[in-house]
């Protein structure tokens, strides 16, 4: 990154350029900012800072404009000088608490904020949920309800109950075998440890257990016991709204084919977030972590999302670099804050 403005007049002058394109989309005229000028600048005044600018690396031209639009380096400038001390509107505020507040679940909490941080940023939101000692297994239980039909009841260390329907034709007493063995076993066990120790098992002890380890094979195999796939959950809400115009479906191939992977989100995310630091980060550019694709004309805005200092996932916006970003920065730090004191009582 070049060295910022050097002087009071450039750093407002390339400020002013900054909101404006946030703003408009549109490229940014000398005279557009000569309106605005605190000083009363000239527009000859502001077009020889503008020249300067861009000879900086701050500002490009278009060649069908003659006004400028700011480089990513002028964004990581922008995003440097702001303060921090501003807050959501009463009325995102209302939003976000309307969504998030009542829900005692980590994996639901995240599922409604990617939607929530969609909403809000008119981007993407995207969320993971991480496995943890929140999401250990205390108990399970199965029923049969009918013909092939199976109800299988998770509950979680943190109160958490999870229910599934599974077309499945096992009599009751070998679910009760199944369950009473899930119990004594696995209690305490992380869902996803679970999974991964029942996988070893089935094919280590079939032939002593054939037909527990039947049950247990066409149970797992159903979902019955799936806290996630895997040991992240991925929620992604919000990618039709980037999809403005053909130029912006061209530019976001690479985006969405990215998001549709969910070990590239993960990745993704866990690339740009230290889960030591509590701070949101913003991160301009994003090609760092998977540099095979083209995002370098994309920004996220995320952070850690704690419960009682235990890391339970990632939340963040990924969007144009043309992003709100004062107001998606204190978006994404009142969710995390608040997902913290949430989940916090609702133990």
């Amino acid at each position: 990154m070049p060295p910022g403005p050097a002087g009071g007049r450039e750093r407002e002058i390339l400020t002013a350029i900054v909101e404006t394109f946030i703003a408009s989309g549109e490229p940014v005229g000398s005279r557009t900012i000569a309106r605005s000028s605190r000083e009363g600048l000239s527009a000859a005044t502001i077009r020889n800072v503008m020249a300067d600018l861009t000879d900086a690396g701050f500002l490009e031209q278009p060649h069908t404009s003659a006004g400028r639009v700011p480089t990513p380096e002028a964004y990581r400038y922008y995003v440097e000088q702001l303060s921090g001390e501003a807050h959501l509107s009463r009325e995102n505020e209302s939003i976000i608490q309307d969504t998030l507040t009542g829900v005692a679940d980590v994996q639901e909490f995240m599922e409604r904020t990617s939607h929530v941080l969609s909403l809000i940023s008119h981007s993407v939101g995207v969320t993971i949920a991480t496995s943890g000692p929140r999401n250990a297994l205390e108990h399970v239980y199965f029923s049969r309800l009918g013909d092939q039909k199976v109800l299988a009841v998770v509950v979680t260390r943190s109160g958490v109950v999870r229910d599934r329907v599974l077309r499945l034709d096992i009599p009751q007493a070998d679910l009760d075998l199944a369950a009473r063995y899930l119990n004594e076993n696995f209690r305490g066990w992380t869902m996803e440890d679970m999974r991964a120790e029942l996988a070893r098992r089935l094919e280590s002890e079939r032939s002593e257990y054939d037909r527990l380890m039947k049950s247990l094979e066409q149970l797992y195999k159903q979902g019955a016991l799936a806290g996630s796939e895997g040991t992240e959950s991925v929620f992604v809400e919000g990618a039709a709204n980037l999809l403005t115009g053909e130029e912006d479906r061209l530019r976001l191939q690479d985006l969405l084919r990215t998001l549709e992977e969910k070990e590239k989100v993960v990745k993704l995310l866990s690339a740009y977030l230290d889960t030591r630091q509590e701070a949101v980060r913003v991160v301009i550019g994003l090609d760092e972590a998977l540099p095979a694709s083209s995002l370098q004309n994309f920004v996220l805005i995320g952070a850690p999302a704690r419960v009682g200092g235990e890391v339970v996932g990632s939340l963040a916006v990924i969007g144009p670099t043309r992003l709100d970003y004062q107001h998606t920065m204190s978006a994404v730090s009142y969710i995390t804050r608040l997902f913290d004191k949430l989940l916090n009582e609702s133990e």
